[in-house]
């Protein structure tokens, strides 16, 4: 069913072949603008009906395209959002320069919040994790989307200040993704408060900094 959907000449998502052309061998061509259109789609079809609602009609029709579309680049929905859900960890955030490691940190609870506090982001975290729990594979991902994203700026953050001499070299890594991540993760995405104290990520950027001095 999916070799014959991908060799489909003429439909909405590949241009026309000329006649007497032949096709790129292996598989059509995939137009890149389609399939970020899709990709953007499951974002808003988990935050509008959730994972367990979602369906692949829903999200071609939310993204403009006809099924085949989707089919010809996933064999269904949970290797879809497996995708789009992994290519979160290859995205991550920036990693802050300021020049100190309480700045650093400040500056990347600022972003974290704003990502984490965003309506679709806000709706779709909560929906995943609940899934996650019934479906391994979903939840492999989904931990490595979370979890190589932070860690991957926590710990540049922390050699960083190692290379400033404001930390101890050798730090515990878990540890100290731990405490970094540990805290906004909490309010923001488990107890979901609904709006942060004043101050409250200038004390925590603060307090996370001296507990790492004090390891």
């Amino acid at each position: 069913m999916l070799c014959g959907m991908t060799t489909n000449a003429g439909s909405a998502d590949e241009p026309p072949v000329r006649a007497r052309r032949r096709a790129p061998a292996g598989a059509a061509v995939l137009r890149e603008d389609v399939t970020e259109a899709i990709r953007a789609a499951v974002f808003d079809e988990l935050a509008a009906v959730g994972y367990a609602r979602m369906s692949i009609e829903g999200i071609a029709r939310r993204a403009g395209v006809g099924k085949t579309a989707v089919y010809r680049r996933w064999r269904s929905k949970l290797h879809l959002v497996l995708d789009v859900v992994s290519a979160l960890a290859v995205t991550g955030f920036p990693v802050p320069d300021t020049g100190s490691l309480e700045g650093d940190l400040r500056l990347l609870y600022e972003v974290t919040s704003r990502a984490l506090r965003h309506p679709v982001a806000s709706q779709i975290i909560p929906d995943l994790q609940a899934e996650a729990a019934r479906n391994p594979d979903l939840a492999d991902a989904f931990q490595k989307a979370l979890r190589d994203g932070q860690e991957g700026v926590a710990s540049r953050i922390v050699a960083a200040a190692e290379t400033r001499g404001e930390l101890a070299a050798g730090l515990d890594p878990e540890l100290a993704l731990d405490l970094i991540s540990g805290p906004l993760y909490w309010r923001a995405v488990v107890i979901r408060s609904p709006k942060l104290p004043k101050g409250y990520l200038e004390q925590l950027a603060r307090a996370t900094a001296g507990a790492l001095k004090a390891l």
